[in-house]
């Protein structure tokens, strides 16, 4: 299927690997000139390069997403982007009892307050020029809390409820807002919070690994590029008619008919 996007211009936040690189993956092949993101210069150059062998543009900012600085540098590569991608780091593992205000406020920042800012920014341009695709990866957590994750749960859902009206208030326009919600998608995330369940449950970490992937219906984990490949179609022209819907890729794991 072609999903009408070659020619289009994407911004993908926090995409020089996991999710967001499968994004920024998945819309290169359909031809969509790309403006990436990272932290980390090495990583992140290699993720460019190899995006480019797809035949697009990609120009890449380093910095963190919820640095104003890396915001406005973003923008200022690409003023009118037909796409925003919205990632970015969350809170590390932790008990809610160790958390303190700086490291709540930080949390909220990361996976509230930064979507928020960048849509902000881009959404009026969208409608004006009559399509605009805004997609956010949030988290299964949002339906299904994960222990230790509930600073990043609460942040993530806060998003959800916020958008939730802005994206009815712009669909005549053309412009939609989506939220893609992984549930153990095969990342250094996921691998991150086995190690903190297997610490937690006084086992090894390959058993912890197993016992979680007996518990997801499909009797695997996900993989970025069938995330991306979600995320390309959403963005693409034949999705219009979605909007202010919250995709779950969980491989079933989510208990629920609705």
């Amino acid at each position: 299927m072609d999903l009408g996007l070659k020619g289009k211009k994407a911004i993908v936040c926090a995409s020089s690997r996991g999710l967001g690189r499968g994004c920024a993956e998945a819309l290169a092949r359909e031809g969509v000139d790309l403006f990436i993101n990272g932290r980390n210069a090495e990583t992140s150059e290699k993720t460019a390069e190899a995006l480019r062998a797809h035949g697009v543009s990609v120009e890449l900012v380093l910095g963190s997403m919820s640095d104003p600085a890396t915001q406005e540098a973003l923008l200022a590569a690409c003023p009118e982007p037909d796409i925003l991608v919205n990632n970015n780091g969350g809170p590390p593992l932790k008990d809610f009892r160790d958390l303190d205000r700086d490291a709540m406020l930080e949390g909220v920042t990361q996976n509230m307050v930064t979507p928020i800012e960048m849509i902000q920014r881009v959404i009026d341009g969208m409608a004006e020029r009559g399509f605009g695709r805004i997609v956010n990866i949030t988290s299964l957590s949002v339906y299904q809390p994960i222990l230790g994750l509930d600073l990043s749960s609460g942040a993530r859902a806060g998003l959800t409820a916020f958008l939730a009206g802005i994206a009815r208030s712009v669909a005549g326009k053309n412009v939609t807002i989506n939220n893609i919600l992984p549930g153990k998608i095969d990342t250094d995330r996921i691998r991150q919070t086995m190690v903190y369940a297997a610490e937690k449950r006084g086992v090894e970490l390959d058993d912890e690994r197993q016992r979680q992937i007996d518990q997801i219906p499909a009797r695997r984990l996900g993989t970025p590029e069938e995330f991306g490949a979600t995320c390309a179609f959403l963005c693409s022209v034949h999705a219009g008619y979605i909007t202010g819907q919250n995709v779950k890729l969980d491989g079933g794991v989510y208990q629920g008919a609705f």
